[in-house]
């Protein structure tokens, strides 16, 4: 399972005084009123920074980060990715899970015969849709809903579907 979590990226300075434009990847962008840090990976390396001011403009979210006073400081920052560590992350309700632990998941039928593997989640008004790449090298477009999805076993490594008639032709 995933540690840790993408929250945004920093897409450009904000000002002289050290803020961030950043463009955020969480479902919630009003959640980083609640976060005290994040963790700046570099590429080369990870940074823990403090937050110490956050504003909203347009779909971006405006970071001011303790220590960082001008656009000299921040400026080598952008493009890469902010972070939260699990114990950061949105709490989850019954049947929600972090996309990322589902990724790479096997998927099995009722009569819990492997029939692939989760390669991605595609996030559509109604339901998300789950991206599965079958044995026998074929693709299938499954409905996140009730009737198709029957249990999420992240522990265990599976996810348990009924396939629709239909959705194989």
């Amino acid at each position: 399972m995933e540690e840790r979590f993408q929250v945004g990226v920093i897409t450009s300075t904000h000002g002289v005084r050290g803020e961030v434009k950043v463009y955020p990847t969480t479902d919630d962008p009003k959640r980083f009123k609640r976060l005290k840090e994040v963790i700046l990976d570099t590429g080369k390396e990870q940074l823990i920074l403090e937050i110490e001011g956050v504003k909203f403009f347009k779909q971006f979210v405006i970071l001011k980060f303790k220590g960082f006073d001008n656009i000299n400081d921040i400026e080598k920052y952008r493009q890469n990715s902010l972070y939260v560590t699990r114990a950061n992350a949105v709490r989850l309700r019954k049947d929600e899970y972090f996309i990322a632990d589902l990724m790479g998941l096997t998927v099995i039928d009722e009569e819990d015969k492997e029939i692939g593997v989760l390669k991605d989640v595609m996030e559509t008004g109604a339901n998300d849709v789950y991206e599965i790449t079958m044995n026998d090298g074929r693709e299938l477009l499954l409905p996140a809903i009730k009737q198709c999805v029957l249990e999420v076993n992240v522990e265990e490594g599976f996810i348990k579907v009924h396939i629709l008639d239909g959705l194989l032709d």
